[in-house]
């Protein structure tokens, strides 16, 4: 390995313009080494048609990020996928694989992978978002085998989420998981999705209080990458954020 260059480098094409959280949650939780390579979107609010809009935007993404000759591909976006619904996503992913000749993945397949390897088929799902998402979000993964058992929601918009306070959002993160683990006890994961999300302090809290897995966007994405690289992973991610990166 050349210690001026990384020995992975993980594509993410981000429904937004800019690039903030999502890379430093990333840089908090990657191993060493580890680069992430963002392009975006302009999504424009939760709804299939603002979506749609953004299609011919996510392949020009996906022919940037083949130049760039990354390793993996993943879309960000738990609702861009929702959305979509699964078969056409999952339509969507090996085209661009096809397209680029890159893995492709998304933050939803990548929960799902996770609460496979997890064993998690009966899951609490904590989100900032409304009724409007969240139940083809339900949909969505009771295709792949996963039933939500009780769900803890407090709906704001894309825009809101763009502008929160952290600290706002690390104390929703503690509230909303807590309300709906609560409901759930006996759920065997909590999946927190929202790439904008400021949670990641929150997850060893979390599973400190509960003793279950707590799954954010960039855990499921990390792991599913570091899974995939196998021997490759010249580094361990640090422990210290969740059970789910500790299994590795």
């Amino acid at each position: 390995m050349s210690i001026i260059h990384p020995w992975y480098q993980l594509g993410y094409i981000i429904p937004h313009l800019q690039t903030d959280m999502d890379a430093y949650q990333f840089y908090r939780v990657a191993p060493e080494g580890m680069m992430l390579v963002t392009t975006g979107l302009n999504l424009q609010g939760h709804s299939l048609e603002a979506v749609e809009r953004e299609l011919p935007a996510f392949w020009r993404a996906v022919d940037i990020l083949k130049k760039k000759k990354v390793d993996r591909i993943a879309l960000s976006g738990v609702p861009v996928a929702t959305y979509l619904g699964r078969k056409r996503m999952l339509e969507i992913l090996a085209e661009a694989e096809q397209r680029s000749g890159i893995p492709c993945d998304t933050d939803l397949e990548a929960h799902i992978a996770v609460l496979k390897h997890l064993g998690a088929t009966r899951i609490a799902l904590a989100t900032r978002w409304h009724e409007a998402t969240n139940t083809p979000l339900k949909k969505y993964l009771a295709e792949a085998g996963i039933e939500v058992i009780a769900l803890a929601a407090r709906g704001s918009t894309l825009e809101q989420h763009k502008t929160a306070d952290p600290v706002s959002d690390h104390q929703l993160a503690l509230d909303l998981a807590a309300q709906a683990m609560r409901d759930a006890p006996d759920a065997q994961a909590i999946m927190m999705p929202g790439g904008l999300w400021h949670a990641m302090h929150a997850v060893p809290l979390i599973e400190a209080q509960f003793g279950k897995p707590a799954i954010l966007n960039i855990l499921a994405t990390m792991w599913a990458a570091l899974h995939a690289a196998g021997p490759r992973m010249l580094h361990p991610p640090d422990a210290r954020w969740g059970k789910l990166l500790a299994s590795l």
